[in-house]
């Protein structure tokens, strides 16, 4: 637009012009009758007309000079509030987090990578969770861990910032969705369970397939699997 104006185009045109060459109008359609000859009037040269004609998109100046903001931003944390940005990336961003393999250690996560990177046939979600996966893995390089999930402390899809490390969430337990969880974290309150079939039956929108899970992950540790109390 400024180099146009700058070869005497009207203000206006110009600015419509470059509006149409960025958004790809004019590489998909032609120049609007009368465009290349107004520009041929001020000597724009040919092949400044023609390249104009061959560009799909072009990003605004201000647009990327946000995307740069945004990124030092993001480095920033990384850097000096690591936690805080894994916390965030972990809740907002990971497409993918399975809490049996990304809570295991780091050469769980390890073996877990090679294992997709090996597997032609890589599911949409596996490859989802190995991005995921080595993250995870970057996290535990730099000395940190994550927290047994807990039916007193864990949240319903937020990870929270601990001791040198993160608690997740529910939903990370796989295949338990957002709903169920956010019930879950609503039905506990205020209570203390004695056994596992007590929790269970307040948090009724966990199926047993999560209660298993939150079995194996360690979430309901030293807890009685009944509220029965055997005599003899």
């Amino acid at each position: 637009m400024l180099y146009l104006i700058s070869m005497g185009v009207d203000a206006e045109l110009s600015f419509k012009i470059m509006e149409s060459v960025r958004k790809g109008k004019v590489k998909k359609s032609g120049y609007p009758d009368g465009w290349v000859e107004v520009m041929r009037e001020h000597d724009v040269p040919e092949w400044y007309i023609d390249s104009l004609a061959k560009i799909g998109y072009l990003f605004p100046k201000a647009h990327a000079v946000a995307y740069v903001m945004m990124a030092f931003r993001i480095a920033w944390y990384k850097v000096h509030e690591p936690l805080a940005f894994y916390a965030t990336f972990f809740t907002v961003r990971a497409k993918a987090f399975d809490a049996e393999y990304c809570c295991a250690g780091m050469d769980a996560v390890k073996r877990k990578i090679r294992e997709i990177e090996n597997n032609k046939d890589a599911t949409a979600v596996e490859q989802d969770l190995m991005t995921t996966l080595e993250v995870c893995y970057e996290f535990y390089l730099r000395g940190f861990h994550f927290d047994t999930i807990s039916i007193y402390e864990s949240e319903a899809t937020k990870f929270k910032v601990t001791e040198n490390g993160l608690l997740p969430p529910f939903a990370a337990v796989r295949g338990l969705g957002e709903t169920a969880a956010a019930d879950t974290v609503e039905k506990r309150k205020g209570k203390s369970f004695i056994s596992i079939e007590e929790f269970s039956m307040c948090c009724n929108k966990l199926s047993k397939t999560h209660i298993e899970q939150l079995k194996k992950l360690g979430a309901f540790a030293g807890m009685a699997e009944t509220s029965q109390i055997t005599l003899f």
